[in-house]
């Protein structure tokens, strides 16, 4: 079980509705990632996910907490499983579009990881798949963690697109920015979504190419692989602990959970 050594928070704007909120972070000895919101209580995890239309969101009632994925994430990247975040709105902040701001905040506050600590290590029972079109997402046991996000999208350099993860480039997926195509943005703002985007957390895809500089190559491929693990941490397990290949192809957070649902119970030791 791993929570932080002492109590921390940050105060950011929303992606969708920039509002600001102040996120909470308490150490637990519960053994899982609660959330508190609204005098609601419920646990990070696929049975409480309420959404996956423009982020993911999760919830209990009328409580929510939205724009999850890019926290929990970081939780993914950093070991820990064992945490009570407290919100004071229901949407998580932007912060840089990322998990590098949050993976920074937990390494500040001090991760309580035992000395010579070592992750108990999983598989799956038998293989876990979504096939629909051109979108694709599968889980297959290997003898180690691999996972490879392809996209093939009508943009210059994300055409039949690629990228595999290992923990050399693990730093340019945590830092790994949210995007979107420039030209949907005013039609999603006057929706009454992304009204929190700036040029420092989210990368415009354009005809030349990106309304800011990239942090590394193929950052938004990246994304979607930051996401995804976010997205596959809500089965309980940190995806970065499986013994399997992970293949995702153009599979946003709805196929994201979707796969996620299914996986849970298809986890086994190792």
């Amino acid at each position: 079980m791993i929570t932080l050594k002492q109590e921390t928070q940050i105060t950011g704007n929303g992606l969708m509705k920039n509002k600001p909120c102040t996120v909470k972070f308490f150490p637990s000895e519960a053994g899982k990632i609660r959330y508190f919101v609204g005098g609601e209580e419920f646990e990070a995890n696929t049975d409480n996910v309420l959404s996956t239309d423009h982020c993911v969101v999760l919830g209990k009632n009328k409580a929510q907490a939205m724009l999850t994925e890019h926290l929990t994430a970081a939780l993914a990247f950093c070991g820990i499983d064992s945490l009570d975040i407290c919100l004071d709105e229901m949407e998580v902040p932007a912060l840089d579009g990322s998990s590098k701001q949050w993976v920074e905040l937990f390494k500040d506050a001090g991760i309580n990881k035992p000395l010579l600590y070592k992750p108990q290590k999983y598989t799956v029972s038998e293989p876990v798949y979504y096939l629909n079109g051109k979108t694709s997402l599968v889980i297959l046991p290997a003898e180690d963690l691999f996972i490879s996000y392809a996209v093939n999208y009508d943009h210059k350099d994300l055409r039949q697109c690629f990228v595999n993860y290992n923990p050399k480039n693990s730093q340019e997926i945590i830092e790994a920015r949210t995007f979107g195509f420039y030209k949907d943005l005013r039609t999603f703002q006057m929706l009454g979504f992304a009204k929190g985007v700036t040029i420092d957390n989210t990368v415009g895809l354009t005809d030349e190419g990106y309304t800011t500089e990239l942090r590394s190559d193929k950052e938004p491929v990246k994304h979607k692989m930051l996401d995804l693990i976010g997205d596959l941490y809500l089965t309980g397990i940190n995806p970065l602990n499986l013994k399997c290949q992970i293949l995702a192809k153009e599979a946003g957070h709805a196929v994201h959970i979707k796969v996620a649902k299914i996986l849970k119970d298809k986890i086994t030791e190792c």
